[in-house]
């Protein structure tokens, strides 16, 4: 029930870490594969199809919904995320800006957009990226954190209108993967040490791990799922 064989799915911020897992998962699953990133086309990840555009850029995002008109998307996968890390009295406007720009505008711009078209033909898959910062306020990542948890309730909006029209719209929430987006925490020693001893599974968890359930609700066995924030993060939120 998970094979995707026939479908084309589109994944944002797929040149690296997650988003490169997520592809390549949904590619060895069958389907024909997107890749969005900003410059992804100068070295995209084997067997992708890649197209530039800066998420960032709302001009860009409509650029890139006037050329994928004449293609049918089945899977959209909203991955792209970045962070942006400072003390809150101190944290600068521009990087509150930047991180809601690519972190919870895009996704809104693609999914109403795409998701639209999905609603047209009457199927389709919508799976957000959220975080565990869905469920908390983090430290040093205000931005990051509000992103996340307006992304979970984004899922929920759009669900709540869309479950019943052949769309599934759901979300995953990873834990603390080991990518570039963890680099900083990675390289502490001491906060590293405090983040794993919160995690009962001990590590930090590979991209593929979190690829894998992405595979699980793009497919017909996902097909009575809708709204759900399935939580991908070594049992972080257990404890």
């Amino acid at each position: 029930m998970t094979d995707l064989t026939g479908q084309t799915a589109l994944v944002t911020g797929a040149s690296r870490g997650i988003g490169a897992a997520i592809a390549t998962a949904l590619r060895d699953a069958g389907a024909e594969v997107i890749g969005i990133g900003t410059r992804i086309s100068a070295d995209p990840p084997e067997g992708i199809v890649p197209m530039d555009c800066d998420l960032s850029d709302r001009d860009a995002i409509d650029g890139l919904v006037a050329a994928l008109e004449g293609r049918a998307i089945d899977i959209l996968v909203n991955n792209a995320g970045i962070i942006r890390r400072a003390a809150a009295a101190e944290h600068p406007t521009e990087d509150w800006d930047a991180v809601m720009a690519v972190n919870l505008d895009a996704p809104f711009l693609l999914t109403r957009a795409l998701g639209a078209r999905m609603l047209e033909r009457g199927h389709g898959k919508v799976i957000n990226v959220a975080s565990v910062l869905s469920f908390e306020g983090g430290v040093m990542v205000p931005g990051y954190a509000a992103s996340k948890a307006a992304i979970a309730n984004l899922t929920r909006s759009f669900a709540n209108e869309w479950a019943s029209k052949g769309v599934n719209v759901n979300a995953i929430a990873p834990g603390y993967v080991a990518t570039d987006n963890t680099a900083a925490l990675q390289a502490d020693p001491e906060r590293e040490a405090q983040l794993m001893a919160r995690v009962p599974l001990g590590r930090w968890l590979k991209a593929e791990e979190i690829a894998a359930p992405v595979v699980f609700l793009a497919s017909e066995a996902a097909s009575a799922i809708h709204g759900a924030v399935l939580a991908v993060d070594g049992g972080w939120g257990a404890r």
